[in-house]
């Protein structure tokens, strides 16, 4: 087939050309925008999934939702910064979505006011001084210059909110990989919306992350779990994801043989990203129409190659000799999620000698705890590739720190 015309988009957040199995979420999004242009409220929402089920994928669609129904757009992708770099983050972007919301030659009282508290929001202070965002507004006095990131943040959200409100809009805050936001930064993040909620704005935050992130946001803030829709978004299921697989070919003049479609299935188990690359490779060794098994089956190998020296590779390449021995620990065990005594007896070790490790890999987003005590990968097939990757495994001997010798 034409590389040109190859209709599959194998790339990370990259929406693929057909986008199937997620209108209850989209159908979910389109009406927390339309409760909330009517003055009343809905629960926000957070997407939780593993690596590759199209989380950021849904962000963009809800995204170009959001542009429709004329709502202005904040995205953000969360890192682990602190907490001064988030507020200037956050600050520079309420600043850009004011501006479009209203240009500063129209500003009412209400949009100078927000604009004021923008200000006041993004000075930071340390040892060097402090530094306002970069434009001629004052800053608002008692209003978001609290020094603490929660009641500040509720200030901005509540003061933009409002601004919007005037003009007959709406902010949607999209932040996708939600679980590298600090508690701190994510319990503001809760308490502001928390705010905007009880004074009926139309702003909300819909995020974007792994599985731990519901149990985050709810030791973040107890009632999280009130103010959020917690949608988990999986594999496609068998009709979905033959769609998925078939008409991105389709519009391109191309069909699938039944048994291509079946082979296809079998081998990604319906995980977007899966599909994506598989049809990516099946297309580029394709030489007939329909698309026949053999093709699919020709496809897998490159198909394979692709994930390990990439999908998988990227990440296994972060961590350290000990952090692979407890994956590949893992993957010896079985798919399913492990135990961490069951881990740690087969690595040779007590449970306290790798619990840190352990919680490493959590935080480095490889892992997450799908209930109390065991961990399970955040990527579908994880386990397959570390049995490829790592054939045995190798533990590292614990490292002694050598005694202090006694003061003569």
């Amino acid at each position: 087939m034409d590389s040109i015309l190859n209709p599959y988009t194998p790339n990370a957040g990259a929406s693929p050309e057909i986008i199937v199995g997620r209108e209850e979420q989209t159908r979910g999004f389109r009406t927390l925008l339309a409760r909330l242009s009517a003055g009343r409220t809905h629960q926000s929402m957070v997407i939780v999934g593993l690596r590759g089920v199209g989380k950021t994928v849904l962000l963009n669609e809800f995204r170009e939702i959001a542009y429709a129904a004329k709502w202005e757009v904040i995205e953000l992708e969360a890192s682990k910064h602190d907490d001064a770099r988030f507020r200037q983050t956050i600050a520079t972007l309420l600043k850009a979505s004011l501006l479009r919301i209203s240009p500063r030659a129209r500003w009412s009282d209400v949009g100078r006011r927000a604009a004021e508290v923008i200000t006041a929001f993004s000075v930071t202070v340390d040892q060097q001084g402090s530094w306002p965002i970069g434009w001629d507004v004052d800053a608002a006095e008692g209003l978001a210059d609290h020094g603490e990131l929660a009641m500040d943040l509720s200030d901005a959200l509540v003061a933009v909110g409002e601004a919007a409100k005037e003009k007959g809009r709406g902010v949607a805050i999209l932040i996708d990989e939600v679980q590298f936001l600090t508690q701190r930064q994510l319990e503001a993040l809760i308490q502001a919306i928390h705010k905007t909620v009880q004074r009926k704005l139309p702003i909300t935050f819909v995020g974007a992350g792994l599985p731990q992130i519901a149990e985050l946001a709810g030791d973040a803030k107890s009632y999280a779990e009130r103010l959020f829709q917690f949608p988990r978004i999986d594999s496609l299921a068998a009709a979905d994801a033959q769609k998925a697989i078939t008409e991105p070919a389709e519009a391109e003049g191309v069909g699938y043989e039944a048994d291509a479609v079946d082979l296809a299935f079998q081998i990604t188990q319906g995980y977007p990203y899966f599909i994506q690359e598989l049809g990516f490779q099946v297309w580029e060794i394709a030489e007939q129409n329909p698309i026949t098994r053999s093709d699919v089956e020709l496809a897998r190998e490159a198909y394979e190659d692709k994930l390990d020296s990439s999908f998988f590779r990227v990440r296994l390449d972060r961590a350290t000799p000990l952090q692979t021995a407890y994956m590949r620990a893992m993957a010896e065990l079985g798919p399913e999620p492990q135990k961490a005594d069951a881990v740690a007896r087969l690595m040779g070790r007590e449970s306290t000698q790798v619990g840190p490790t352990r919680a490493e890999l959590i935080d480095m987003g490889l892992l997450f705890t799908p209930e109390h005590g065991y961990a399970a990968f955040t990527v579908p097939d994880f386990d397959k590739f570390m049995l490829r990757a790592v054939p045995t495994l190798v533990v590292p001997e614990i490292k002694k720190r050598a005694r202090k010798k006694p003061a003569p």
